[in-house]
């Protein structure tokens, strides 16, 4: 660069130190005047760090509860078969995942369809069994209805007699009054004959007629002695009335009994039975009190349904139908399908494998039905409660997903207690050991295509203690006792 030669020249700078450059410090280094500044912005950027840092540390530990001891878990479930069998196919493999309802494993079939059409067959001639049982029980009603009108006709026929007698005594009585008539006209012809009144012939003709008279008596009476003998009365009375008889003799009489046997030998066969100390008129009013407006018909129709025949016959046809349901349900049992939504875990069975019932064959975990555990120190749950929100941090997705979860509930106990092998306390030397409670976390709005979570993974949660719980039972410890739904007897069950 060119020189302006009109410009004062300046004297040449010797080696010494120029007169504005600042002080050294002595052994050298940042100067005196720059070292305290310097200081001070270190010290305030560290600040300003720790200030950044800290403020929300500090409100995070003052706000809510976390611990390292949480663990992701959930519902598992075991897949087996309902009926023993060899397999034909397996559907599935492991990390499968599968839906309520599809087929996972296939036994063989044909054993049980040759059970089935036993029991097929079982059912129709169980039910021919039934219609002869019916068709008996009908042929024994009908002996039953005639026996009845038997028994009917009895004692109407001795209620005949009955009156045939009083009949006969009332002749026998007309027949006396004629022989008394005749005696006396007899009498008077035989005290009028010596002074010739009366003729020798007039005589005669009325010793014709009482003879005739006193015939008719002795007949009258022995007519009355037989017909009294029929209805197994003394042929002589005790009184002089030969109409006497006793007031229930239509239901003491031989024949009337004979006929209530009868009656009572086929109604036995129906079901109906009765004390033979009955009298027949008791035995036909029982009869008609099982119906409320004595309806005959309906009477019958109940006895016959009632019939141990029938009932028999009715209850192996059930037992029939039933096995035909039993071989029904094996057969669909073959197919093994999932009972959930989820993953297929720990497959154990290939095709050919003989398997019996209950045996495992795999697993299947739930993508939905999973929550958190958390652990937490005792001295860590005086401000816990059921519908508290909590940020979940999984270790498989750092901080860069934070899942959403709340509280809904605390196990009645903590993990030692729930071991295998509980401490005992009061023996030995006892060192107290901080104890810690499993807390169920359950997430919010988890969507398992987004982000999944698998069993077992570990979780850092943060329980916002100073929030609103919401949701149900919040503010509770314990959830309040809740019956348990009934299952309807018209649900649906799980799509096959």
């Amino acid at each position: 660069m060119p020189t302006d030669p009109s410009a004062p020249s300046e004297p040449p700078r010797g080696p010494g130190p120029s007169p504005d450059a600042p002080i050294a410090a002595p052994g050298g280094g940042i100067p005196r005047a720059t070292r305290p500044r310097g200081r001070w912005i270190a010290a305030g950027a560290v600040l300003v760090l720790v200030l950044i840092a800290g403020v929300p540390w500090v409100h995070t530990a003052l706000t809510t509860a976390s611990t390292n001891d949480a663990y992701v878990n959930g519902h598992v479930t075991f897949v087996a078969p309902r009926v023993p069998g060899q397999v034909t196919r397996v559907l599935v493999d492991d990390n499968n995942r599968v839906r309520a309802g599809d087929l996972l494993v296939e036994l063989d079939k044909e054993p049980y369809q040759v059970r089935l059409e036993i029991a097929q067959a079982a059912v129709g001639a169980a039910q021919a069994d039934a219609a002869a049982a019916e068709a008996e029980a009908r042929g024994v009603e009908g002996q039953m209805r005639s026996l009845r009108f038997k028994l009917d006709h009895a004692i109407e026929q001795v209620d005949e007699q009955v009156e045939e007698l009083r009949s006969k005594v009332s002749a026998l009585e007309s027949d006396k009054a004629e022989l008394a008539r005749a005696q006396s006209d007899y009498d008077r012809s035989a005290r009028l004959r010596p002074s010739g009144a009366a003729s020798a012939e007039e005589l005669e003709h009325r010793k014709q007629v009482l003879r005739s008279a006193q015939a008719q008596l002795d007949s009258s009476q022995q007519g009355i002695y037989q017909l009294r003998a029929s209805l197994g009365l003394p042929v002589k009375p005790d009184g002089d009335d030969l109409a006497q008889v006793p007031p229930d003799i239509d239901q003491r009489f031989s024949s009337v009994r004979e006929a209530q046997a009868s009656l009572a030998q086929v109604a036995a066969q129906l079901g109906v039975t009765d004390s033979f100390n009955k009298t027949p008129k008791q035995m036909i009013d029982d009869f008609y009190q099982r119906d409320p407006q004595g309806d005959v018909d309906r009477i019958y129709a109940q006895i016959l349904k009632d019939a141990p025949v029938v009932k028999q016959a009715a209850s192996k046809l059930l037992q029939a139908e039933r096995n035909l349901d039993q071989a029904k349900l094996d057969l669909r049992y073959c197919d093994v399908r999932a009972e959930i939504d989820g993953v297929v875990t720990r497959r154990e069975v290939n095709p050919g494998n003989n398997v019996i019932v209950g045996q495992s064959l795999m697993a299947v975990r739930s993508l939905t039905d999973i929550w958190v555990d958390a652990n937490f120190k005792e001295t860590q749950l005086v401000d816990l409660r059921i519908g508290q929100p909590a940020d979940l941090y999984v270790d498989m997705y750092g901080s860069r997903q934070v899942f959403a979860g709340r509280i809904s509930g605390f196990t009645m106990g903590t993990g030692s207690t729930l071991a295998l092998l509980p401490p005992e306390n009061a023996t030995g030397n006892f060192v107290k050991v901080v104890q810690r409670l499993p807390v169920r976390i359950d997430l919010v709005d988890y969507d398992p295509d987004r982000a999944p979570l698998f069993i077992g993974l570990s979780v850092r949660p943060y329980v916002h203690v100073r929030a609103e719980p919401t949701g149900p039972h919040a503010g509770n410890v314990l959830q309040p006792y809740q019956s348990p739904p009934e299952r309807s007897a018209t649900a649906a069950p799980v799509a096959r």
